[in-house]
């Protein structure tokens, strides 16, 4: 858990470009303070000490001489507790140290130009004493600290206000991705971010208007394409049947009805994957158009239903539901023909809604397939589906007639069969 947990941390100050930020503005404030430090302590160092020196060795002689000879104790004392400096005297009658827990600090190479030696034969060495913010360096710390964090605080809400327009274009890809063109990123300022934000926008319209005339000319051509379809099918029923042309006269029709079933099926598809897809809702008795739609198939008796008691009243479009619900007992029937349990239609409350089942027992699907199978014209085994009339639409369609009644459409291996799950929610 705390690994995970870890883990989680890790990638997060990895991903966060604000954090990286700064981090680099916190590091090179403090490599730039350091610079700045050793390079003027470095340059006056020198000249200070030679300057600082004949003035510092007066005064020493001074304080000395105030001393006496013997030096007086007493008296040094009260030095040090007046001036920040330490004092250590070592002699034949006289040793004491002001600041005996500690070596005095000198400022020479050995700091003996801060010594001295009275002539009765002792040594008086000096150094830097109890600095005024040594006193109480809990306070300035705690300050120090304090006003450290307030500033990595106002750094990172100008970061952050300064990348916000990350944000709106990471939420405008994610819309445009799902195909909701009709919000675009808005533009907060008037810089690099707010130009790229423009011409993401901008792209996005074109990608809006791309498909629009994509969809209008498929929608044009679907419709161009049924009175023609229309006419050959007639034309190829009215043929006189003869034994040896009626094998080529039902080959004939079989394939005109099945460019007709394809024209009808992206006509309702285009439909339904506008985003305004308009729908003709109205209450329906779920359970009783599913047994419906079993009692007009051909093969509906091979059908197990499992309703569940009291099941809701929804406001759908009963058409479309109509087709789903066709699209989704023909693709059981057929890849559980040979299976030795019939397909089953389930229907259970999912909270305010109603979830739909259907499920074959056959071969199942391979798993890296299930994502698939609602993409259009995917299939499976092209044969097969080519064989039996499908066009690789259905699936797709069951997914959009669900989508667009805001419910949701999923596809699992059951360990035999595929199961087909489709949530209607209340409206």
């Amino acid at each position: 858990m705390k690994a995970g947990r870890g883990h989680r941390w890790h990638h997060r100050w990895r991903h966060s470009l604000r954090v990286r930020l700064i981090i680099v503005f916190v590091l090179l404030a403090l490599a730039m303070a350091a610079v700045f430090l050793g390079g003027m302590q470095r340059a006056f160092s020198t000249g200070w000490r030679d300057a600082a020196r004949p003035v510092v060795a007066d005064y020493m002689d001074r304080i000395v001489t105030e001393l006496g000879t013997p030096p007086d104790v007493a008296r040094a004392q009260a030095l040090v507790a007046r001036l920040p400096i330490s004092i250590r005297i070592e002699g034949p009658s006289v040793n004491w140290d002001s600041h005996p827990d500690r070596r005095a600090h000198g400022f020479g190479p050995r700091g003996d130009w801060l010594s001295r030696t009275t002539a009765d034969g002792h040594r008086v060495s000096f150094g830097v004493g109890t600095l005024p913010w040594q006193r109480e360096p809990q306070g300035i710390g705690w300050i120090t600290l304090a006003l450290l964090l307030v500033l990595i605080m106002l750094a990172y809400a100008y970061v952050r206000r300064l990348l916000r327009p990350l944000d709106d274009i990471r939420a405008g890809a994610e819309r445009f991705g799902r195909g909701a063109f009709d919000v675009p990123i808005p533009l907060r300022r008037r810089d690099e971010l707010g130009d790229l934000a423009q011409r993401i926008n901008t792209m996005a319209r074109d990608i809006q208007g791309m498909l629009d005339a994509k969809r209008a000319l498929l929608l044009a051509l679907s419709h161009e394409l049924r009175s023609p379809l229309t006419r050959a099918r007639l034309n190829a029923e009215l043929l006189p049947a003869t034994p040896e042309g009626e094998t080529e006269r039902a080959a004939l029709l079989r394939d005109l009805a099945e460019m007709r079933d394809l024209i009808t099926d992206l006509l309702e598809s285009e439909r339904l994957a506008s985003p305004h897809a308009a729908l003709h809702r109205e209450p329906v008795d779920l359970a009783a158009l599913i047994r419906e739609a079993v009692s007009e198939h051909p093969d509906g008796q091979r059908i197990t239903l499992d309703f569940a008691a009291d099941l809701p009243t929804l406001t759908l479009d009963r058409s479309r539901i109509r087709l789903l619900v066709r699209n989704l007992l023909d693709n059981a029937l057929r890849h559980g023909a040979e299976a030795a349990q019939p397909p089953r239609i389930a229907l259970r409350r999912a909270g305010q809604g109603v979830e739909l089942e259907v499920r074959d027992f056959g071969q199942g699907v391979d798993a890296a397939q299930l994502e698939r199978l609602t993409e259009p014209f995917y299939r499976t085994d092209s044969a097969r589906q080519r064989a039996t009339g499908g066009v690789g639409l259905g699936m797709y369609l069951c997914r959009l007639v669900a989508e667009a009644h805001g419910g949701t459409f999923t596809v699992r291996n059951a360990s035999p069969g595929l199961a087909v799950s489709v949530v209607l929610p209340a409206a």
